[in-house]
Order: structure tokens, then sequence, then C-alpha cells
């Protein structure tokens, strides 16, 4: 099978780069690296190796099939299942993989007390606003007494933040109160920010900080926000012009013929398209960089191509063409398309990954 053209290539340097981001916001704390959803559509493997070889203190998954193959793949660092077991059967390869759980719900506590094994390494998680996961604040108390009767090593108490990259929301302000009441006096690790937390609230900065979307060079907030000029983005994702064309002004192109040529132009198709994970709700306008100078979407994008207008680029089929990355940034993309820079990092096909790997060897 002829691989396709699309390529996402992954620079651990900047990986790197933005680990120490996250550190200058939070010198004190600890940071649990998010590699969930195969590292935000990175590779996990290749990212946990590289955040550990770096000093991240622990990496976070959502599952313990995840955290199996890190730890086939070599990893040594501590693995925090943020999901912990989904099953009973699942509490043994905790202790035998050197796994820690999140416990969020009672019936994993019920397993628990029956479980006749080596003890768990294991975090509490509180819900005190996202309505996600996590035990009820007031049932704390009860909770520790519980726990202190089950085969665990407790770690720390952890909460999620919904609305942290909203600066100003006062629903993540009241989280915090509130999760700063239920940590008072424990003598526990506290964790509550993720990335907008840890620049947006400097109160979520506790012992533990747990982030994701930075570490990949993406800012978790709106457009225009600073903290993007502070990142490098690890994904560079990439393909090439299989055809330029030229086109007489009036010209309807792609499907639907939304998109008439305004004027008499060339047309450049590029070997990319919503197969690939690039966005279709992408609209004509997008931004694109061909041999580094943008040209704009012309028309939708169709399963395995798109169209853009090259202006006065010089460019011919072979060109290579930057769908986002250095000079581009995702979030640029993803507001264009309505959504979120998270989504289109992690929906990138693992075939790209793989052909990119390729061609670095």
């Amino acid at each position: 099978m002829t691989p396709r053209a699309a390529r996402a290539f992954i620079d651990t340097d900047a990986l790197c780069h933005n680990l120490g981001v996250v550190r200058r916001y939070a010198p004190a704390s600890r940071v649990l690296a998010m590699v969930k959803a195969d590292a935000y559509g990175h590779g996990a493997l290749r990212c946990a190796l590289a955040l550990e070889a770096a000093g991240a203190d622990a990496l976070g998954v959502v599952g313990v099939a995840g955290a199996l193959r890190l730890r086939e793949g070599g990893l040594r660092a501590p693995l925090v299942v943020l999901q912990g077991p989904r099953r009973a059967q699942e509490i043994a390869a905790f202790p035998a993989a050197g796994l820690q759980a999140v416990l969020h719900h009672d019936w994993q506590l019920e397993a628990l007390a029956g479980w006749r094994g080596e003890s768990l390494d294991a975090w509490l998680k509180f819900d005190t606003g996202m309505g996600r996961l996590g035990f009820a604040a007031e049932r704390i108390d009860e909770l520790l007494r519980r726990v202190a009767a089950l085969p665990l090593r407790l770690q720390g108490l952890m909460t999620h933040l919904a609305c942290a990259d909203e600066p100003g929301n006062p629903h993540t302000a009241a989280q915090l109160r509130g999760f700063a009441e239920l940590g008072a006096g424990r003598g526990l690790p506290l964790s509550v920010a993720n990335s907008a937390g840890l620049v947006a609230w400097p109160a979520a900065r506790l012992d533990w900080v747990r982030c994701g979307i930075m570490l990949y060079g993406a800012s978790p907030f709106a457009a225009g926000h600073p903290l993007q000029s502070e990142l490098r983005p690890v994904m560079n994702f990439e393909s090439r012009l299989v055809a330029v064309n030229r086109h007489r002004a009036g010209d309807s192109i792609g499907y639907g013929a939304t998109w008439r040529c305004p004027r008499d132009l060339d047309l450049g198709l590029v070997a990319v398209g919503y197969a690939d994970g690039y966005p279709r709700a992408a609209p004509s306008g997008t931004a694109v960089l061909v041999n580094g100078q943008r040209a704009p979407l012309a028309g939708r994008v169709s399963m395995d191509s798109l169209a853009v207008d090259l202006g006065d680029i010089a460019a011919v089929p072979g060109d290579p063409v930057r769908l986002w990355g250095d000079g581009l940034p995702v979030n640029e993309i993803a507001t264009a398309a309505g959504t979120i820079g998270y989504e289109l990092l992690t929906r990138v096909r693992a075939e790209a990954l793989r052909a990119a790997a390729r061609a670095d060897h």
C-alpha cells in the first residue's frame, strides 16, 4: 500500500521546552504530565519517554491498557491511571505494574475491600463543580476512614476545573475555595491545576499540577492569549501539493460548488483531507502554509484533498504544505473550523505519525 502524503512530524525538543514553561509557572509543584489520548495525538510512548528523560515527576493516562503499553515500551516513571480500575479484574495490574489509581466511585472502594493482594498507590478524586467523575466533597471524612481500612497507600486528593480557560470565571473561584476547604489540614498532597488553571489561576498551583495541551505547544485559551508565544508546537502536520491548475474567474471549486474563483488564478491541490484528520468544517479562507507562505482554502475540504488559492506564491507539484505547526498555530485552524485544538491534534491519523517516524530514519 502506498503511504499517504500527510505526515505529522513530532519535535520532542519542543515538548521538553514546553515542560520547562510549565515548571516556570509552578516551580514549587511536581508535574503530572498528561500522555492520554496517545499523547494528544503525538504518540504516547515517544512523548512519555521524552518527558521522563526531561524530568516529569509522573505521567497520566486514562486506562490500564494504555499504562501497560507504556510499561512494555520501557517507561519507568510513575504512571497515574485517571479513571482507576474500570472493573475489579483490573485491580491486580496496579501493584504488578507500579501504577497509581485515581479512585472516584464507591464501587471501586467496594472492590478493593475484597482485594487480598499487594497494596495499591491511589488518589481520591472529588467533584467540586465539573459534574463528571469524583466523590462529593462533603464525604471527605467518611472516605478517608474507609480508605484507611483498605489495602491502599493514599497519594493525595485531586479535583478538576470546568472553566479554568475563562480567566475570572466565578465558577473556578468557587471550585478552588471548595477544594481548599476539603484539603485543609489533611496533610495530603493536593492537585487541581490543568494547563489553563496553571496559567490563569495561581491558587491552583498546589503540590501537583496536571498539564496536557500546553505540553504539546497549544494554548488552552482563546486566540490572543500571551501564553502561545511562550510555547513551541510539538506537531508539524504537513503534506504536499499534488497538482497546480489554472482556473478562470467564475469557475466553481469543490463539492457543492460553494466557492467560485474571484479572478483568473492558480489553485494548488493538497494531498490531505478529513480522512487524515484535517477538519472538514474548515471554511474557505482558512490558512495553510505553501512553501512557508500563507494561502487560503478554496472550497470544501474533501476526504483526501483540499484546494488552496496560491495567489502570488510560486509553487509546483511536490512542494510542501503545512496544515498547522510552526508559523501556523493549531488553534487558528480550530477556531476557523468551530472546534478546539485538542480535537484536531487527537484526530491526526496514526498512519501519519508512523510515516513521519519512518521519514526521520
